[in-house]
């Protein structure tokens, strides 16, 4: 589920590690479902050990942990993605069984953590040490595409406006803009009154600059609201908070809800095996289609 926001939020809630060595690493034995890493646990954990945090990156949906070597030609990166339920935290884990790396760390800023955990319930996360070329090769420019807080409508435009896919599953396409999942194709979708099933190839030049400019102002707000905690609410922050975002959805997971701006039913339907909430009147497939300034949500209490 982590999207942008989500992601962005947990690297904002561990940034204070930048400047830290890592003393010791940890991968907790557990008989759950295990993670994707590599190299393997045995030869990852010595090679991390010693090393210094020099900054906390995000790249999409993953977070870069920027490492010094003895030598300064000899950086490495460790790359994280959280997926589906994966969390970094500086506080208690939801539960113990679940944690799949701890890093240690020493001699950072005041305030800093002590240590960085990775939990993650299912198991679908991954951990990878990259040098400079696995890096590119994993979160350069052939995997990923414009960020989606610095997106453009000429970005959108040359990467999609030929697509014959629906808009709505184009944007889920890493390749095209980076950091966009469900939750907010859907949210910016509304916001520009576009009906998600629209075929890219047929919208006019406008429109990309439209859903552009939706995408980076939802995506911001989300990051200021620290994401969206939905369904169970395994989503918290890296200090065990919930994010607010939730309450701010306009279509997604209100399936049959009033919509907010025209009281019309929300509708769900499936693309690419993935759920998809919009407003049948807001967002018309033909003639007109009414648009929605993209208001600043409320603030939270």
């Amino acid at each position: 589920m982590p999207e942008l926001p989500e992601v962005e939020t947990m690297r904002r809630g561990v940034a204070a590690a930048a400047g830290a060595t890592i003393t010791t690493v940890e991968f907790p034995r557990s008989r759950v479902r295990p993670l994707s890493i590599r190299p393997r646990p045995t030869v990852l954990g010595p090679r991390l050990t010693g090393r210094t945090i020099t900054a906390v990156l995000r790249r999409g949906k993953r977070i870069v942990f920027e490492l010094a070597g003895a030598a300064p030609a000899d950086p490495r990166w460790l790359a994280i993605e959280p997926r589906m339920t994966g969390l970094m935290l500086v506080g208690d884990p939801p539960s113990p069984e679940h944690v799949r790396l701890v890093l240690h760390l020493e001699g950072s800023s005041r305030g800093a953590p002590a240590r960085i955990l990775f939990w993650d319930r299912r198991g679908l996360g991954t951990i990878r040490l990259h040098d400079r070329a696995g890096l590119d090769a994993a979160c350069g420019p052939a995997k990923l595409g414009p960020d989606g807080l610095e997106v453009t409508g000429d970005d959108l435009a040359v990467r999609l406006g030929r697509s014959r896919r629906a808009i709505k599953v184009a944007l889920l396409d890493q390749r095209a803009v980076a950091g966009i999942g469900n939750i907010y194709a859907a949210e910016i979708l509304f916001r520009v009154g576009v009906d998600p099933r629209t075929p890219c190839r047929t919208l006019p030049r406008d429109a990309w600059e439209r859903i552009a400019i939706a995408a980076r102002q939802v995506l911001a707000e989300a990051v200021r609201l620290e994401g969206s905690s939905i369904d169970d609410e395994t989503y918290r922050t890296a200090d065990n908070r919930l994010g607010r975002f939730q309450h701010e959805h306009r279509v997604y997971g209100r399936e049959d809800d009033p919509c907010t701006a025209c009281g019309t039913p929300i509708v769900r339907t499936v693309q690419a095996q993935r759920a998809t909430f919009f407003c049948p009147a807001c967002q018309r497939r033909r003639g007109r289609r009414r648009q929605h300034r993209v208001a600043t949500p409320r603030r939270m209490p």
